[in-house]
């Protein structure tokens, strides 16, 4: 990258402007004494820096590149993952130049200000169900929806609302900064955390009102202590577990969105933003809206950090209020709050946060008054169409000046720009003159810089590559391991589960081995069945079959006339070996039938 001064030397001059040093001085505002330098070949101490960086300029725009893709692919790497990055394209060099330990603690800082084009910035987990790759389109058919509903006439802005949930920790507070003595060396507080969630069910307009809330208490019961401090027009509600169901969905929606809207509307059309939740589509819900004239519209799943109104302005500021009443309360010298506190906290923090301004700005920021989908589409960037997008540089040659086209040689970045530029040098060799030879060596660099990036390049996949390698072998692991018991101690170390692993092993290998085949008899029995079976199993006539498959069928041993008129001759004493061998009963023969 060159410097001010050598790209205003490199520059043709204007038709008529004298080609002086004190000309190009003076209109670029250049030093004199920089201009002189950088024509007799002195380097900048920009370039001079170069020769002691970690990685050289080509290497760090190939590491540039591979750092915004992979944020583009929605999963940023951390800064101090940067310097092992470095590392591992260094470590690919000549044995003479390659890099034996990663960089400072400091080269990432470093790296970012030499790319303006890269900035450090503190982010937060969130789902990638919401990540703005998964969600794009939806926003986009969000917008077409809501769209035609808001551009009808009869939709007033004061009767479009939106409703959502909110749980409230009854007392869990923030990081805050506070004034200590300057010696002390503590970096937190004393408090009472009590993790108890509290629902309440909030609903805004889109002229900047909001109705009055429906708290749900965790309990199973209502107690007298909690609704003492007065809150004329509110409703409570109870569930186990605190949060809402399909009944006090309903409830909500007949006893306070209803009352508090339906005189406003004055029969007209009323719109209910809502999120896909689905105690808010029951078909109970349903009915009382169509039957109302109340057009329920269900907002695209794991959309509301960006479309629902409530979240987006009020939400925010409701938690901070609420933990600043709990501060205060707990500055007091209250020891735990709970139940019987919220409302006395919450009422407050609900006036605060709940005003006209911020209401308005919470559905201006998501696109719906005013109606401008970009607003919330320009914080959306579009997910990624393919996984590199690489740009052709054309080298020019063949009609074009030679002088003209290494005005401003670049480095290719494909296959097709490469073999232009090749053909360029292959020009360049047959005429060498003093201009020719200054080209060919800006050529052969822009070769050398594009093999530089393609190798670091190719370092950066390998390592990635291997590394998901690593993680793959490691999950195909855990998916091949079956779950099965292996103790039911309360503590068991690492050699107790090996050793009952291998106990457990063991056992399932005795037992698919006995389970291969049929079991099989043994040697003396083997050899004297035959015999016996030739003795005792002379031909049996039709006659006979079919008594015997008549006293299959009833179950009972009956014996049959023919049976009765001709018994079979008394069979013969089992051998004693073959009675030691099988201690199983003789299993029932078929009767003998003789002809007369």
């Amino acid at each position: 990258m060159r410097d001010r001064a050598s790209e205003a030397l490199a520059e043709s001059p204007l038709p008529g402007e004298p080609r002086t040093y004190e000309a190009l001085s003076k209109n670029k505002n250049i030093p004199l004494s920089t201009l002189h330098h950088r024509a007799q070949g002195r380097r900048s101490r920009e370039e001079k820096a170069q020769c002691q960086q970690y990685l050289t300029p080509s290497e760090e725009n190939a590491l540039e590149k591979y750092l915004k893709l992979i944020s583009d692919l929605g999963n940023p790497v951390r800064i101090k993952f940067i310097p092992s990055l470095a590392f591992c394209i260094a470590r690919q060099r000549s044995t003479t130049d390659k890099a034996v330990k990663p960089p400072g603690k400091n080269w990432a800082q470093g790296f970012v200000k030499r790319h303006p084009a890269l900035k450090s910035r503190r982010v937060r987990a969130l789902d990638w169900q919401r990540h703005e790759k998964n969600i794009y389109n939806k926003i986009i058919h969000w917008f077409e929806v809501i769209g035609n509903v808001l551009q009808d006439a009869a939709i007033l802005p004061e009767n479009v609302y939106n409703m959502d949930e909110t749980g409230v920790m009854l007392c869990k507070l923030g990081s805050v900064k506070v004034l200590v003595r300057k010696d002390d060396p503590r970096d937190y507080r004393g408090a009472n955390v009590k993790r108890t969630m509290v629902t309440a069910i909030e609903c805004i307009s889109a002229d900047g009102r909001s109705l009055l809330p429906m708290i749900i208490w965790p309990a199973s019961t209502h107690r007298s202590n909690w609704t003492t401090f007065p809150t004329p027009g509110w409703h409570y509600a109870r569930s186990e577990s605190g949060y809402t169901d399909s009944k006090i969905s309903f409830e909500w929606l007949k006893r306070v969105f209803d009352p508090q809207t339906k005189e406003r509307a004055k029969g007209k059309p009323r719109v209910l933003i809502c999120d896909g939740f689905g105690t808010h589509e029951t078909l109970e819900i349903l009915e009382f809206c169509f039957e109302n004239d109340i057009t329920l519209c269900r907002l695209p799943s794991h959309t509301s950090h960006k479309l629902q109104p409530c979240d987006v302005g009020v939400f925010a500021p409701l938690k901070e209020a609420y933990r600043d009443q709990v501060d205060r309360l707990c500055r007091a010298g209250t020891n735990i709050v709970g139940k019987q506190h919220f409302t006395p906290l919450y009422s407050p923090a609900r006036e605060r946060a709940f005003t006209k301004r911020n209401i308005t700005a919470g559905w201006a920021a998501c696109g719906l008054f005013p109606y401008n989908p970009d607003r919330v589409l320009r914080t959306t960037p579009k997910p990624p169409t393919q996984s590199a997008v690489l740009e052709t540089d054309v080298i020019q040659s063949g009609s074009c000046p030679q002088d003209v086209a290494i005005q401003s040689p670049v480095t290719p970045v494909s296959a097709e720009a490469l073999t232009s530029l090749f053909s360029v040098i292959k020009q360049d060799t047959h005429a060498l003159t003093g201009t020719s030879t200054d080209r060919l060596q800006k050529h052969i660099q822009k070769i050398a810089n594009a093999a530089q990036v393609s190798f670091a390049e190719l370092a950066l996949l390998r390592d990635q590559n291997q590394f998901l390698m690593e993680m793959n072998n490691e999950a195909k692991v855990r998916r091949s391991t079956r779950s099965v018991v292996l103790g039911t101690a309360k503590v068991m170390s690492y050699e107790d589960i090996e050793e009952a692993r291998a106990k457990r092993t063991a056992k399932d290998a005795l037992k698919g081995k006995g389970k291969r085949g049929r079991k099989r008899k043994s040697a003396a029995l083997d050899a004297d069945e035959p015999e016996a079976e030739a003795e005792v199993e002379p031909e049996v006539t039709y006659a006979a079959e079919d008594a015997i498959t008549v006293k299959k069928k009833r179950g009972r041993k009956r014996k049959s006339a023919v049976q009765e008129a001709d018994k079979p001759e008394p069979q013969p004493e089992p051998q004693p070996e073959l009675a030691q061998t099988i201690d199983a009963p003789e299993p029932w023969r078929a009767p003998v039938a003789r002809m007369y």
